[in-house]
């Protein structure tokens, strides 16, 4: 299959075309190292080191502009594309290049000029390493159940409670931290605050170990001081900021999958056209014909609703809660399914450790849970159709 026929869809202009088709030249030629992390390391070693250098490399090319582009201008498809095209080489690099953008966002969308000026450009060149700080122990998907607090103290704000499942908690130079600022039922009272990492009162040591070797970790503050100039928009905001920010990456989340779904069918064709057995080759049966069909057709779909919801943001100006629910939804399954296809067509090879199968085996898990796992997917869904129906 060409990996980049898509880009012919009239979602797409040329640019968008002329940057996948780049991005890929470069990836192919800088990443290899991102597939080197001595995952018997410690956590807050090894893949460390790896996505701090990423993050660079990713600034140098150019790449990191797309999704810290200086202000609130962001083009979805751009930033979906060229997640599409580094999952597709390296699932680290994927996420090194995502996160600088989810961590950032909020600063594009409502930080004041001075903030923006002194985190955005620092983003984009790589100088800096970003980090949201949403989720709790008993806040993920609940997010009006968070009980981190911050009180106003004169100039300041102090911030005390705890953040877990936080990427790249650890090695973040900053974290956009939600906290209750205010009482009031539900999501109402939330304000969002950029905290440098730095800041006394900031405890990011407890490092957590994941199926794939992401830089990860529960955050803890305790008297944690902010200047008053750090907070992000109005009072009591930061609920309607956190699902803008998710409005314009939850797209990119679907993207990712397909790049690690498409790397997964070209895999599998390459052992379904080599790979002899019983006087004829593998891809001669029809049974696996099947599962290549369908491995196919579900990429396809993922691919049609992915740029539909980025089309929709980027042109029509729109929201996009549902069409990027159902993305995510519909891609990241059968980004699942596609490589649970694949291990089986590779047989011992699909779970070889450090094969490429492999190894999406490992990464792709996580796309169904994070940013709204499938579950709350579906209710988005259902809720956004009661509205209109």
């Amino acid at each position: 299959m060409d990996r980049f026929a898509h880009y012919e869809w009239p979602f797409f202009e040329a640019r968008h075309a002329e940057l996948a088709r780049k991005t890929d030249a470069w990836a192919a030629h800088s990443l290899a190292y991102a597939h080197e992390v001595d995952e018997r390391a410690p956590p807050g070693t090894s893949a460390d080191a790896i996505c701090r250098r990423l993050v660079k490399d990713l600034g140098a090319a150019g790449l990191l502009a797309h999704c810290a582009p200086g202000g609130d201008a962001f083009d979805v498809r751009s930033i979906a594309l060229v997640r599409e095209v580094l999952a597709y080489h390296a699932g680290l690099a994927d996420f090194s290049f995502v996160m600088q953008g989810l961590g950032s966002g909020p600063i594009a969308l409502a930080g004041s000029e001075a903030l923006r000026k002194r985190y955005l450009p620092r983003v984009a060149a790589g100088e800096a390493i970003a980090a949201f700080a949403l989720s709790e122990a008993d806040a993920g998907s609940d997010v009006a159940a968070l009980k981190t607090s911050a009180r106003r103290d004169g100039a300041h704000w102090v911030i005390d409670g705890a953040k877990t499942w936080i990427s790249n908690g650890g090695i973040a130079d900053f974290y956009v931290v939600f906290a209750r600022a205010a009482e009031g039922a539900g999501t109402k009272g939330i304000s969002a605050f950029v905290v440098d990492a730095a800041t006394r009162g900031l405890d990011s040591s407890e490092r957590i170990d994941i199926v794939a070797p992401h830089p990860m970790a529960t955050i803890r503050f305790s008297g944690c001081r902010v200047p008053a100039e750090q907070l992000l928009g109005a009072p009591g905001e930061g609920f309607k900021l956190a699902m803008r920010n998710l409005d314009v990456f939850r797209t990119t989340v679907a993207a990712a999958a397909l790049g690690f779904a498409r790397r997964a069918l070209d895999e599998a064709l390459a052992r379904a056209r080599s790979r002899e057995l019983f006087g004829q080759r593998l891809g001669d049966f029809q049974m696996t014909q099947a599962k290549l069909a369908d491995m196919a057709t579900a990429i396809e779909a993922g691919a049609l609703l992915a740029y539909r919801a980025a089309w929709v943001r980027d042109v029509k100006g729109r929201r996009v809660t549902r069409e990027a629910a159902m993305a995510k939804m519909h891609a990241t399954e059968a980004a699942q399914e596609v490589i649970d296809c694949a291990v089986q067509i590779l047989g011992g090879l699909g779970v070889k450790r450090g094969h490429p199968v492999e190894r999406l085996y490992r990464e792709v898990r996580a796309l169904r849970i994070y940013e709204g796992a499938t579950e709350v997917q579906k209710v988005i869904i259902a809720r956004e159709l009661l509205k209109t129906r």
